[in-house]
C-alpha cells in the first residue's frame, strides 16, 4: 500500500496512542524520551538536519521526527522503502551529540522496543551501560498494534542494522 500525500505527515494510530503514553526519565535511570503528538513539518525536519549535518544541501524529506530525548536528539520515522507505509519504514535515532543508528526496522518492532523499556536512545547503548524496565501500559499497545512478534530488543536492533548497515556511514558522508 502506497502512502498517500495527506498521510505522509499524520502519525499512524500506533504512534498517536505512542504520543498519549508517558516514560519516566527517574532522573536519569528510566526512558528519556518525550513523542510529539504530531510530526515534525518538513520544513522543521530540513532546517535540524542542516544544523545536525553542517551541509546546507541536505533535504530532510526522508524522515518523519517524531519525538526526542533531553539532549535534543531525535526519534525519527526514516522513509527508506519507497511505495510503503509509514509503519512499514525503519525507526531511527539521530542523537545530539552525532551519533546515529537504526533502532527497529519499522513501526511495529519499535512498539516492542518501547514495550520492554527501552526508548530510540536506551535501545543503542551497549547493554551494560543501561538498564531497562519493562512497561505494561506500552506492552499492551504494543499487542493492540504490532504486527510482529516480540523480540529481545538487541536482537530487534541487531536486525535493523543487518538490513541498513550503512546509515550511520551514509549520514557521515553528508556531514561537512
Amino acid at each position: 500500500m502506497r502512502v498517500e500525500p495527506e498521510d505522509d505527515r499524520r502519525l499512524p494510530p500506533a504512534l498517536a496512542e505512542v504520543a498519549e503514553a508517558s516514560f519516566d526519565y527517574d532522573d536519569g535511570n528510566g526512558v528519556d524520551f518525550e513523542p510529539y503528538d504530531a510530526f515534525d513539518s518538513a520544513e522543521d525536519t530540513t532546517h535540524w538536519l542542516r544544523l545536525w549535518t553542517g551541509n546546507p544541501d541536505v533535504d530532510g524529506g526522508a524522515y518523519r521526527v517524531f519525538g526526542k530525548d533531553g539532549s535534543g536528539g531525535l526519534a525519527a520515522v526514516w522513509c527508506a522503502r519507497p511505495g510503503r507505509r509509514l509503519a512499514e519504514q525503519p525507526v531511527v535515532f539521530l542523537g545530539s551529540e552525532g551519533e546515529a543508528g537504526v533502532v527497529a526496522g519499522n513501526l511495529s518492532d519499535f512498539l516492542w522496543v518501547l514495550a520492554d523499556g527501552y526508548g530510540p536512545r536506551e535501545a543503542l547503548l551497549p547493554e551494560e551501560a543501561w538498564t531497562a524496565r519493562p512497561d505494561p501500559a506500552l506492552a499492551g499497545l504494543a499487542v493492540r498494534h504490532a504486527t510482529s512478534r516480540r523480540r529481545p530488543v538487541p536482537e530487534i536492533v541487531a536486525s535493523a542494522e543487518a538490513e541498513f548497515p550503512s546509515f550511520a556511514e551514509n549520514l557521515d558522508e553528508l556531514c561537512r
